[in-house]
């Protein structure tokens, strides 16, 4: 079925950002294309939240993607916040019925199932390197499927001893002795720019580890992941993450769940090869989906 031309019945969704980008634009737009929808995916930034956010409102936009830095400064600006954002007080979805705006974390949402059905288990220990908002999305995911032997490792000695306390994890502000089976990295270290050559966790507590989790999205495989996949481990990339959040606003947004091939090719799309390639080995363990 053809998508309709855009006219007075067009959906608009977007994403607020600081820094906007257009791979969130590219996959939502890719997926309206393949699914005959009458949406349209647009990208902002603003400096003045209240207002983007009554606009949203006034103006009937479906959802907006909220990214850095305004996941905590919107909360007060919606009418009801979402069990996924409460538990974490970070909001990166806001869904627009009819003026009520509710907020929700579909990084948490993401992170959860990618826990939940992977190669982890909840009886490893497991190391989490961060304490931003990714770090509690990962956090709360980790405390909810019942993993209770784990450290925070943060260098903030406010944020991180707090992140710790609230879901029962150790605190530290150095990496602890390697031993650990399941490694987090929810910092930037890896990301393309400045730390793009860094490796989240040395070599020797990766190779005492069985699971490498890394949330940075670009590039599609970190040195930590690179580091992890030479030493034989499991491993769950940022390109996971941040295209399951994708869907899950885009579910949000349409009530229309795509199916892997097309959200695998929305990806080629958005994130590249790589990118694509890596998600349909993922897929390809989770529904049986050739590589």
């Amino acid at each position: 079925m053809p998508k309709p031309p855009i006219g007075r019945d067009t959906r608009l969704c977007m994403s607020l950002s600081g820094r906007p980008g257009n791979a969130g634009s590219r996959l939502h737009n890719h997926l309206y294309d393949a699914l005959g929808l009458d949406f349209v995916y647009k990208a902002f930034s603003t400096t003045d939240l209240a207002a983007a956010v009554g606009g949203i409102r006034a103006l009937g936009i479906r959802g907006s993607a909220i990214s850095m830095p305004f996941k905590e400064a919107v909360i007060p600006l919606t009418d009801r916040i979402d069990a996924s954002a409460a538990g974490i007080a970070s909001v990166n979805t806001l869904v627009n019925d009819q003026g009520v705006l509710t907020g929700y974390n579909t990084d948490y949402r993401a992170v959860r199932e990618l826990l939940h059905g992977g190669p982890a288990d909840p009886a490893m220990p497991f190391v989490l390197r961060g304490n931003g908002g990714m770090a509690k999305a990962v956090a709360a995911a980790l405390h909810d499927l019942g993993w209770r032997q784990g450290t925070i490792v943060a260098r903030n000695a406010q944020t991180g001893p707090a992140l710790a306390e609230r879901h029962g994890y150790a605190w530290r502000d150095t990496m602890p002795e390697p031993g650990a089976a399941l490694l987090i990295n929810a910092t930037p270290l890896g990301m393309e720019g400045a730390d793009a050559g860094a490796l989240a966790f040395s070599e020797a507590a990766i190779a005492a580890a069985q699971v490498a989790f890394d949330v940075v999205a670009q590039p599609a495989r970190t040195p930590f992941i690179l580091a992890a996949e030479a030493q034989g481990k499991a491993v769950i990339s940022g390109t996971e993450v941040i295209v399951r959040q994708s869907i899950e606003q885009f579910v949000l947004y349409t009530g229309l769940r795509p199916a892997p091939e097309q959200i695998i090719a929305a990806t080629r799309h958005a994130h590249g090869d790589a990118a694509a390639d890596q998600l349909a080995r993922a897929y390809g363990r989770a529904v049986g989906l050739a590589a």
